[in-house]
């Protein structure tokens, strides 16, 4: 699902960073002293989910053998040059649908 009009290219360390915070909110959506109102349904389907979510050591393994997927925190040069390769990218993706487009006229 998208979310925006315009692809976002996501960095190592943004993936790992989310997928963290996601096992953060599910663990708080469990909880009825963080999370007081949820519905029962809703805690029992985080708690099922959670079951096989990535732990924390999990997500470190992951780190350590996919660094191009997950990485816990990036160098800011490291940053700025994976940022700069994703943009070059989009750029070029931009350029080859407006060429496609103008081979239809």
């Amino acid at each position: 699902m998208q979310l925006s009009n315009t692809p976002h290219m996501t960095l190592p360390d943004e993936r790992y960073r989310s997928v963290v915070q996601t096992r953060r909110f599910l663990l708080d959506l469990c909880n009825p002293e963080h999370t007081p109102r949820v519905p029962k349904l809703v805690r029992e389907t985080a708690r099922a989910m959670l079951r096989h979510y990535p732990s924390d050591y999990d997500m470190q393994l992951a780190a350590r053998e996919a660094p191009a997927v997950f990485q816990e925190r990036m160098e800011d040069l490291h940053r700025f040059v994976a940022k700069g390769a994703q943009e070059v990218q989009a750029a070029q993706r931009d350029k080859d649908k407006w060429d496609f487009i103008k081979t239809l006229k």
